[in-house]
C-alpha cells in the first residue's frame, strides 16, 4: 500500500504498547449524590467515558453510556458503533432472565458480557477478562468499537473494534523523554515509568496530551492490567486469540490546530485557514512544470488501462469528486462515472477488475464508504483513497492514495478539506494524464493555476462582511435554491449542503440544465436564488437562466467573474457575488468560499450552533 504524503506528515514509528484514561461524564448533582470525593488521589486510575451521538434511542439518561450489565454494573461498556443483530441477542438474553432499560443497541454488549461471565462461573471455571471478551466479540454483527470495565477484573481494561475508529495513545510522564523505541510489549510495560494512556475514536482528542498513538486494527483487542498491556487477535475459527505486536506512529499536529485562536467558531477559523489549507495540500506535490505523487506513482499505468474510473464518496467529499470528474475526463480520456457510497451498495452495482475505484472521505472512517471499499476489493478493482486522515481504516485498507494534508477540522460542515480535495483530485488528474501529449498546454495552464489558487482565496476572503449582510437579508427566508453546471454543479450542490447542515435552512442545489424540468414552478419574488454564473463553458448558458428567472421576478443572488457585473445583470437589478476568475477546472475551489462564508453567517444570525449542529456527527461511522 502506497500513499502520497508530504514529508512532514510521515509516520515516525516505534514499537510500543498501549493503555488509558479518560474523563468521566457525570453531572456535579450526580457525583454529589453518589458521594464520590473529586479530591483523593489513586495510585491507579481506569476509567471510561463516552459523548454519545444518537442512534437507537432518543438523547436521554437511559440512553447514555456506559450502558450497565444491570444492578451492581458488573460490566460497563461505551461504544461507538451499530449492533446489527441486537434484537436477536436481546431476545435470547430476555429470556435468560435479563431486563433492559434503554432503547439502545449497545445495552445488549454488557448484558451479553455478564451472561458469558456467569456461564464460565457455573461451570466452576474461571475466566479472564480477555475470554470474556472475545466471547462477546463472537456473538456481535455490525460495527463497533468497544471499551469494557468491570468490577469483577479491577484496574483493568479492555477495548476492541471492528469497523468503528479507535486510537490508542500513550504519554509516558517523565522529566525527559528518552524517545527509546520499545521492540516488544514488555519493554514498555515493564520500564517503571509513569504512564497516561488514552483510547479515542479520533486523533484530535489526545494531540494535547500525547503525540504518541496506535490506530487500532479490526478484530484487535487491547487488554490493560495493572500497567501492563497485551494486544490480541481475534479470530472467529479459533477458540483463542493470538497475541500481536504493534508498531507506535508520532502523529504530526500541532495544539493550536484543534483551538479556535482568535476565532469564535472552529468553521469560521477553518473557512480562513484555506489559503493556508491550500498550500500545504500542494507542497512539494508541483515540481518542474510537472505534479509529482509519489502514492500513485506505481500505478499510474493501470489507472490508464482502466475501463472507467469510479468516485465513490457520501456528503461533501462526494461533492468534490464530481467538482473535479469532468476535468479528469477530459485529461484521461477514461470515462468515470459516480457513486453514493450507500446506494452502490443497495444496488449491489457492477464494479470490475480493470475499475479503478477512488474512494474520498476526509475522515477516512465513513461508515459506508469503508463497506463500499470492501465491495470493491472483494470484485478486483484498484482501490485509491483520497483522505485527510493518516493512519486511517481508508488509508490502510486502499492499494495506493493521497493524503490532502489539510490540517486538522474541528467543525462537523467540513470546508477546507473539500477545497483540499479538489485540489488533490485536480493534481491527480493531471498525473494521470500528464502522457498525453495533445493536452501539455492545458496542463501547463492549470499547474500555474494551482500555484495562484492560495493567493485568490486569500481575496475571496475579503468578502466576509458583504457575506455577512446578505446573510442578513436572507435570516427569514425559509428555503434557498442555488443553481449551477458545468464545474459548478458541485458547487451548487456543497453550497445548499452548508447551507442546510448549518444554518438549519432547507436549500437545494441544483442542476441548471433542469431547470425548467419542475423547480421553475417555485420561482417568485420571495424565494431567494443563487445563480453561480462564472466565466467557463457555461457561461452564456447561466445568462439564459438568469434571464429566464428575471422575466418571473425571480429574486437572484447572481456570483460572477470581477468585471462581468454589467453582462449578467443588465438591468443592476440582481444582487451580485463578485469572485476573482480563475481556471475553469478550478474555478470551484474559489466558488465555494463566499457560499460558506454565508452559510457561517447565517447560522450565527439564526442563534444555532456552527460547530456541532443538529443530529449531526462529524464522522459517519454507523449505516
Amino acid at each position: 500500500m502506497s500513499y502520497d504524503t508530504t514529508d512532514q506528515e510521515q509516520a515516525c514509528e516505534k514499537f510500543i504498547t498501549v493503555s488509558s484514561r479518560t474523563t468521566p461524564t457525570s453531572s456535579p448533582a450526580e457525583i454529589d449524590e453518589k458521594d464520590v470525593s473529586l479530591d483523593s488521589a489513586f495510585n491507579v486510575h481506569a476509567g471510561i467515558a463516552h459523548t454519545r451521538w444518537a442512534t437507537h434511542g432518543v438523547p436521554h439518561p437511559r440512553n447514555s453510556h456506559p450502558q450497565s450489565s444491570g444492578p451492581g454494573d458488573e460490566f460497563l461498556v461505551v461504544h461507538n458503533g451499530i449492533i446489527t443483530n441486537y434484537e436477536v441477542l436481546k431476545e435470547t438474553l430476555i429470556r435468560h432472565g435479563f431486563t433492559f432499560e434503554s432503547d439502545t443497541d449497545t445495552e445488549v454488549i454488557p448484558k451479553l458480557a455478564k451472561f458469558v461471565f456467569d456461564q464460565a462461573h457455573d461451570g466452576e471455571g474461571d475466566v479472564t477478562f480477555s475470554q470474556v471478551v472475545n466471547e462477546v466479540m463472537r456473538q456481535l454483527e455490525g460495527a463497533y468499537a468497544l471499551i469494557f470495565k468491570s468490577p469483577h477484573y479491577p484496574n483493568e481494561l479492555i477495548a476492541c473494534k471492528r469497523g468503528s475508529t479507535l486510537i490508542l495513545g500513550v504519554n509516558e510522564l517523565s522529566d525527559q523523554n528518552s524517545g527509546k523505541s520499545f521492540h516488544d510489549v514488555k519493554a514498555l510495560t515493564t520500564n517503571g515509568k509513569p504512564k497516561e494512556l488514552f483510547f479515542s475514536s479520533d486523533l484530535c482528542a489526545i494531540v494535547e496530551h500525547t503525540k504518541n498513538y496506535l490506530a487500532i486494527e479490526d478484530n484487535e483487542i487491547v487488554h490493560i492490567k495493572d500497567g501492563s498491556v497485551s494486544i490480541l487477535k481475534f479470530d472467529q475459527d479459533k477458540e483463542k486469540p493470538a497475541s500481536v505486536q504493534r508498531a507506535l506512529s508520532v502523529l504530526e499536529m500541532e495544539v493550536e490546530q484543534i483551538k479556535k485562536g482568535s476565532y469564535d467558531h472552529f468553521m469560521q477559523k477553518e473557512i480562513h485557514e484555506q489559503p493556508h489549507s491550500l498550500t500545504t495540500t500542494m507542497r512539494g506535490r508541483l515540481k518542474d512544470g510537472g505534479v509529482l505523487l509519489g502514492g500513485l506513482k506505481e500505478h499510474l499505468k493501470t489507472i490508464r488501462r482502466s475501463r472507467r474510473v469510479v468516485f465513490i464518496g457520501c456528503g461533501t467529499s462526494y461533492n468534490a469528486a464530481l467538482a473535479a470528474r469532468t476535468f479528469l475526463e477530459e485529461l484521461s480520456g477514461i470515462p468515470v462515472t459516480m457513486e453514493v457510497a450507500s446506494d452502490l451498495l443497495d444496488r449491489q452495482g457492477p464494479i470490475y477488475r480493470d475499475d479503478t475505484a477512488v474512494f474520498v472521505s476526509q475522515s477516512g472512517e465513513t461508515a459506508d464508504t469503508l463497506l463500499a471499499l470492501d465491495y470493491a476489493l472483494e470484485n478486483g478493482a484498484l482501490c485509491v483513497g483520497i483522505t485527510n486522515t493518516v493512519g486511517s481504516s481508508l488509508s490502510r485498507k486502499t492499494h495506493c492514495g493521497i493524503h490532502i494534508n489539510a490540517g486538522c477540522e474541528i467543525g462537523v460542515a467540513s470546508t477546507k478539506a473539500y477545497t483540499s480535495q479538489i485540489v488533490v483530485m485536480a493534481m491527480m488528474a493531471l498525473a494521470i494524464g500528464s502522457d498525453q501529449i495533445s493536452s501539455q498546454a492545458r496542463r501547463e495552464a492549470i499547474i500555474s493555476g494551482l500555484s495562484s489558487l492560495p493567493r485568490y482565496a486569500s481575496e475571496v476572503l475579503k468578502l466576509d462582511s458583504e457575506m455577512k449582510e446578505l446573510a442578513s437579508s436572507l435570516i427569514d427566508s425559509e428555503s434557498l435554491l442555488v443553481f449551477g453546471r458545468g464545474y459548478n454543479y458541485a458547487t451548487a450542490l456543497e453550497g445548499a449542503l452548508k447551507v442546510k447542515e448549518v444554518a438549519l435552512m432547507h436549500s437545494e442545489g441544483m442542476l441548471a440544465g433542469e431547470m425548467k424540468h419542475g423547480p421553475l414552478a417555485l420561482v417568485d419574488e420571495n424565494l431567494p436564488i443563487i445563480v453561480i454564473a462564472t466565466r467557463d463553458a457555461c457561461f452564456s448558458k447561466q445568462k439564459s437562466v438568469i434571464q429566464q428567472l428575471l422575466s418571473r421576478k425571480g429574486r437572484l443572488i447572481v456570483m460572477c467573474s470581477k468585471g462581468d457585473a454589467s453582462v449578467v445583470s443588465p438591468s443592476g437589478s440582481c444582487r451580485l457575488i463578485e469572485v476573482p476568475e480563475v481556471a475553469d477546472c478550478l474555478q470551484p475551489v474559489i466558488n465555494i468560499i463566499p457560499l460558506q462564508l454565508l452559510a457561517y453567517h447565517l447560522t450565527v444570525l439564526r442563534g444555532f450552533n456552527v460547530d456541532q449542529p443538529r443530529n449531526l456527527a462529524k464522522s459517519v461511522t454507523t449505516q
